[in-house]
């Protein structure tokens, strides 16, 4: 029988790993880094493939964890020590006794257990997940220039911004571990079947441990370890920006990054091809699917900057120079509501632009103009969307059976853990169309800001394995739009509520408009009739009981998007073709109302 199953009676099963863990550190010399000692118990105790791969609730490995939890026991019981961090050693009393009986073992447990009481499953040892230690990967690229030999020299890392990533600089602590890592694509020469696919991957150049931290949010001392014959390559699960946190406390993609840059273990190429977010990508050698970064060279392989990440910036600026009318001010104040709100919807009357404004929204969150369509997710609520649709649910398959598959929120979720240094947006239009407690399901309580962890994850009604549990990353923003004028549309419970942050969208025929319009050839005559006009008509479907101001004609409607040069018949047109049919809508049972209104919007200056 496999260690994995051994249990002793009336004991937890993790007591069956005391006597293996014993024998295994004699024969690894009596010290050893935890992974070595996992790697020996499993390969001399007939631990299969298919059992390390099992994990707990918490993602972590069941097999790890319980010889982690065995090490705990006999380092209380005195058989063991710590010499120093991430380093297993026998004590005198360890090296004097090559096993351990069942009758031991018991007594082990149960001498220790009045002091510690523990579940297997519960927790994980501080060597399967560190309680206090942080791993953070770093760029060592200034300008053109890497800087990585002069960091070795000088027992420093620095942080080349002086805006930027300060923050995470000044929260690094001593005794925090610390990589310096530079960021690549490649598409051939790998060491697995990528199908044809690019992959991201990272180059480990050196590690070490945070010595002194300087304050001033670009310095700290380090501990060099040192320098490998050559870096190493990792693949899939990578950091493109200049500092990045390894959050180990929520993701095993994360943990067993640190593993392998930190304790020297090789990269489970099959784990990582197996997770939903890749193997989608590599399902079969003709997809259609790209798992790219950035373009790949002639070569197939693409050293990146991480400073050139940026140089294709996008921000509230940009916004206004593409057309948008809202002052910047406001704009970043949307932005600052929805980055500490992780999720924001616009509402306003229908033509205020709130499609537009969420797409633009979204890159200036992310910080890029060009932004993948993995990054940036567009979807549409309507009455007939389903959770089984959104979030996971059973729909056929090619074999003709029906196939728990997931939806496009979990699809995002996906990516978003594979790519922890990039910002996603999902942006919904049109939230309120459908019933968005139905859809959102768990997720409702999952997308609050302040449940952004693996802490809060939750089961969700249909589960592809037992105990498996979903939470959403902090990376992952949503933005919705709501049109308020639409009678059929669902009323937002406050559940919804208060887990969005709100921004009211009005018609906007402001100087920032009228700039536009200038711009697209029309004269100032032109513009100040169309302004007026508009102006009266909304004050009067504002003024109207049964309508209100969430009823006003936005100035989408009347913003040309290609030069006009007949102001007044390109107007007629927007009236005649757009303006009036709504009008008509919104005065339905007085008909003479509404065409009074259009002869108002056609009347002569």
């Amino acid at each position: 029988m496999s260690l994995f199953n051994a249990k002793i009676e009336g004991v937890p099963q993790f007591v069956s790993y005391f006597d293996a863990l014993l024998r295994a550190l004699h024969r690894l010399g009596g010290t050893a880094k935890p992974k070595e000692a996992f790697s020996d118990i499993a390969k001399n105790e007939g631990v299969t493939g298919q059992e390390l791969a099992q994990i707990t609730k918490d993602g972590f490995s069941k097999f790890e964890v319980g010889v982690s939890w065995a090490r705990f026991y006999l380092i209380k019981a005195g058989w063991m020590y710590a010499p120093k961090r991430g380093v297993w050693a026998l004590t005198d009393k360890g090296k004097e006794a090559t096993t351990l009986t069942q009758e031991q073992a018991i007594a082990i447990f149960k001498g220790v257990q009045t002091k510690f009481k523990g579940d297997e499953e519960a927790a994980a040892p501080e060597d399967v997940q560190p309680e206090t230690a942080k791993y953070w990967f770093v760029g060592a690229m200034w300008g053109d220039d890497d800087l990585t030999d002069s960091f070795l020299k000088e027992g420093i890392w620095q942080n080349g911004y002086h805006d930027k990533f300060t923050d995470q600089v000044r929260s690094m602590k001593p005794g925090d571990r610390i990589a310096i890592k530079s960021s690549f694509v490649r598409k051939y020469e790998l060491p697995f079947d990528n199908k044809g696919q690019s992959v991201s991957g990272m180059k480990i150049k050196a590690i070490g441990t945070v010595t002194r931290n300087h304050g001033d949010g670009r310095k700290v001392d380090v501990e060099w370890e040192e320098l490998q014959s050559k870096p190493r390559d990792w693949y899939f699960y990578t950091y493109r920006t200049t500092v990045n946190r390894a959050r180990v406390e929520d993701e095993v993609l994360a943990r067993k990054l640190v593993a392998f840059a930190f304790d020297g273990t090789e990269q489970d190429y099959d784990f990582f091809m197996s997770q939903p977010y890749w193997l989608e990508r590599f399902l079969s050698a003709d997809s259609t699917a790209v798992l790219k970064v950035e373009a790949v060279d002639s070569e197939g392989s693409q050293e990146e900057d991480e400073q050139t990440l940026l140089a294709a910036a996008y921000g509230v600026v940009d916004m206004v120079a593409e057309g948008c009318f809202v002052p910047e001010a406001e704009l970043s104040s949307m932005l600052k509501q929805w980055q500490s709100k992780k999720n924001l919807i616009l509402q306003g009357p229908p033509g205020t632009g709130k499609t537009w404004l969420a797409k633009r929204l979204a890159k200036a969150l992310i910080g890029q103009k060009t932004v993948s369509d993995e990054q940036l997710r567009v979807v549409q609520f309507h009455p007939a969307l389903s959770y089984e649709d959104f979030v996971r649910g059973y729909r056929p398959g090619g074999d003709g059976r029906l196939t728990l598959t997931d939806g496009v929120f979990l699809q995002v979720v996906q990516a978003a853990i594979a790519q922890p240094d990039v910002e996603h947006v999902l942006v919904i239009e049109e939230i309120n169309r459908g019933n968005p407690a139905q859809v959102l399901g768990e997720m409702l309580t999952l997308l609050e800001s302040s449940k952004r962890s693996r802490v809060d994850a939750m089961e969700l009604a249909y589960s592809k394995s037992r105990g498996e549990k979903v939470y959403v990353p902090e990376n992952l923003y949503v933005i919705g739009t709501m049109n308020v004028a639409d009678r059929s549309l669902a009323l937002v419970d406050l559940a919804l509520r208060r887990r969005f942050a709100f921004v009211n969208l009005v018609p906007s025929l402001n100087a920032a408009w009228q700039q536009w319009c200038e711009s697209k050839g029309l004269d100032a005559a032109d513009i100040a009739h169309i302004q007026t006009r508009m102006q009266v008509l909304n004050a009067e479907i504002a003024a109207d009981r049964a309508l209100g101001a969430q009823f006003q004609i936005g100035h989408s409607y009347v913003t040309p998007h290609e030069a006009v040069h007949d102001a007044r018949r390109w107007f007629a047109e927007v009236v005649q073709s757009e303006i009036g049919p709504l009008l008509h809508e919104y005065w339905f049972d007085t008909t003479e109302r509404a065409d009074k209104a259009i002869a108002q919007l056609l009347t002569p200056a």
